[in-house]
């Protein structure tokens, strides 16, 4: 079998779905189990290549962690080594993470540098330098690819963020658990997945508590899981969806999703005039409207999330006029342009003026170099089938969803990227009434 969908579109898709666990969250959650002295049982845990990843990997670990359905029950009493698999730890940006399980074991760790998709520079120099504020003590080894560090006594000490950092936040969350008195982490990332590592995290006894951009913890002495806990749905699956029904003039209902989860991206499709109805409960309704053109540029939460702009631009194909997106999380987020050309779009890179992009980018801006962060897409375009490559995960989703939209057959080929972040994605669209198969 390759890896490869076979896609025929151009049909309205329909009907109602229920949103798998969230991605986010579920990677997480698990390296945070490490920190509890009793076995952890989380729920609604997704199916997903990167889930299986982080498993394999916890396992050469010495870990005894099960995965059955949704649930995964996982002994962090069986933690045995303090160095991280080099292949293992390519395939996940997480792993970087297992600093905190690992040092609270062993006072020392050894972990490569961390893998995931390549999206420009997401540099770690702020989690390094939140590190050694703790009082960990880190060096990069050149010659192994390896992050040693070690550490003396609890954590101690504040550290404020140049510019927030989800995974920094969640790891000097995580360092501070068990700190000696309290950390406070300034100007820390917003995003609701950090809210639910830090409910997990409370759960079993710890002490954290976040008052807008900063996040205090009070040093606990242990973690026990007192009942299971069950993660949230997937915020980016909830807009692939909603994208998926307008985009191909459907109507699809998805369940449940928490409302501040999207709520950027609900004020967005409504500003262009989409079909969106909120029937309560986390259940909501996206159906195929005239809309009007929208401008909007990436931000951290609470702004329009930076996973939920390739999705976007299909949607954008469908609309009269111009509409602009201008990325500003990561430098490298547009992978999916030339092949969204295959298919007949029309889209073109644009330079906006910004007066200080060291201040208005949050990736590392280097003066000199060239971007290429903003682009327009021209509207509408009736869209043709074509063979396409997927170079990364939400790139995939919106290459796919295109070829749904198009009219005749598609080829989309590396979809193992769409199969890290999407539970059941092919089954799914069928559900909906969407023609695909994996071949």
């Amino acid at each position: 079998m390759e890896d490869a969908y076979v896609i025929k579109g151009a049909r309205p898709l329909k009907g109602k779905l229920q949103l798998s666990g969230a991605k986010n969250i579920a990677l997480k959650v698990l390296i945070a189990a490490l920190l509890f002295d009793s076995p952890v049982v989380l729920h609604n845990i997704p199916r997903i290549c990167d889930i299986e990843a982080l498993i394999d990997l916890l396992k050469l670990l010495g870990v005894q962690i099960y995965h059955t359905h949704n649930t995964v029950t996982i002994d962090p009493r069986t933690l045995q080594k303090n160095k991280v698999d080099l292949l293992h730890a390519s395939k996940i940006r997480v792993s970087f993470l297992l600093f905190a399980p690992l040092l609270y074991t062993f006072q020392k760790a050894e972990i490569p540098n961390p893998g995931g998709c390549r999206l420009g520079a997401r540099s770690i120099d702020r989690i390094v330098d939140g590190l050694r504020t703790l009082g960990v003590m880190i060096t990069y080894n050149s010659k192994t690819g390896y992050y040693e560090a070690s550490i003396l006594g609890q954590p101690h000490g504040e550290y404020t963020f140049e510019k927030p950092s989800h995974t920094g936040t969640e790891l000097m969350i995580m360092m501070s658990v068990f700190c000696d008195g309290v950390v406070r982490i300034k100007n820390a990332a917003q995003e609701p997945e950090i809210d639910d590592l830090i409910t997990m995290l409370n759960e079993g006894g710890a002490n954290i508590h976040r008052e807008d951009c900063e996040i205090i913890i009070k040093g606990v002495h242990t973690l026990t899981q007192k009942k299971p806990f069950t993660i949230s749905a997937d915020r980016v699956e909830a807009v692939t969806y909603a994208v998926l029904g307008i985009a191909t003039r459907g109507d699809i209902t998805i369940s449940k999703i928490p409302d501040h989860y999207i709520l950027a991206f609900i004020d967005v499709l409504q500003n262009a005039g989409a079909g969106v109805e909120q029937k309560g409960h986390g259940v909501w309704r996206f159906y195929y409207k005239p809309m009007r053109t929208i401008d909007i540029e990436t931000a951290p939460h609470p702004g329009f999330l930076t996973d939920w702009q390739p999705l976007l631009a299909v949607l954008m194909t469908q609309v009269k006029g111009k509409s602009t997106i201008h990325e500003r999380i990561f430098e490298n987020r547009f992978s999916y342009v030339e092949e969204l050309r295959k298919l007949g779009a029309t889209v073109e890179f644009i330079k906006p003026m910004i007066t200080n992009p060291h201040e208005y980018y949050f990736f590392n801006y280097e003066a000199g170099k060239e971007y290429m962060q903003s682009i327009a897409i021209t509207g509408p375009l009736d869209l043709h089938g074509g063979v396409l490559t997927v170079s990364d995960l939400r790139a995939g989703a919106t290459l796919a969803i295109a070829a749904l939209v198009a009219d005749g057959e598609s080829y989309v080929k590396g979809v193992h990227h769409i199969e890290r972040g999407y539970e059941n994605f092919v089954e799914k669209v069928r559900s909906l009434g969407g023609e695909i198969r994996k071949f």
